[in-house]
C-alpha cells in the first residue's frame, strides 16, 4: 500500500460518522480558507512577486504545502493546487468586498470552523488525527479530495 493510501486509510478511522463527514465538508475548506487568509496578513518583510504571484508567508506556505502533497500523490498535488487557488481567491473576494479586514473574518472562519470540527469529533466518539500526527492536518483536505476523485474515477 502506497503512503498517501495509509494516511488516508488512517485519517479515515476517525472519520466514519454520516455527521462528522458532512461537518468535514463544511469545515475544513473553511479552516484551509481561513489559515491562509490568517498567515497572509502576516507582515512580510519583501515586497515582490515572482510573475503574477506574490511572495508572502502564505506563498511560501502554500509552496510547501504543495511540495510535501508531490511527495505522496502527483495527482492529488495538482488538485490541491486548483483547490487552493479557488479558495485563494475566495479569500480574495471576502477580503475586498466585505469591507473587513482580512485577518479579522479569517479569524472568526477560523474559530467557528474549529469549533465544528471538535463539535464533529465529538459525536464521532474519537478525537482528531492531527492529536495524533500533526501531518495529519495537510491529510485532512486530500482525504476530502480522494473523495471527489473516486467518483470521477481518478486514481490517486
Amino acid at each position: 500500500m502506497s503512503k498517501i493510501q495509509s494516511l488516508l486509510e488512517e485519517y479515515g478511522e476517525s472519520h466514519r460518522n454520516p455527521v462528522n463527514k458532512s461537518i468535514h465538508w463544511i469545515c475544513v475548506p473553511a479552516i484551509v480558507l481561513s489559515l491562509l487568509g490568517l498567515i497572509w496578513s502576516i507582515p512580510f518583510p519583501l515586497t515582490f512577486s515572482v510573475g503574477p504571484v506574490p511572495v508572502n508567508w502564505a506563498t511560501l506556505f502554500i509552496a510547501a504545502a504543495m511540495i510535501y502533497y508531490f511527495s505522496l500523490s502527483v495527482t492529488l498535488a495538482f488538485g490541491m493546487f486548483a483547490v487552493t487557488g479557488l479558495l485563494m481567491a475566495i479569500g480574495y473576494l471576502i477580503a475586498t468586498q466585505t469591507g473587513v479586514e482580512l485577518w479579522i473574518s479569517s479569524l472568526i472562519i477560523f474559530t467557528v470552523a474549529w469549533i465544528g470540527q471538535f463539535w464533529g469529533h465529538k459525536i464521532e466518539g474519537k478525537k482528531p488525527s492531527f492529536l495524533k500526527d500533526v501531518q495529519f492536518l495537510l491529510i485532512g483536505p486530500v482525504w476530502l479530495l480522494s473523495f471527489i476523485y473516486k467518483r470521477f474515477g481518478i486514481r490517486v
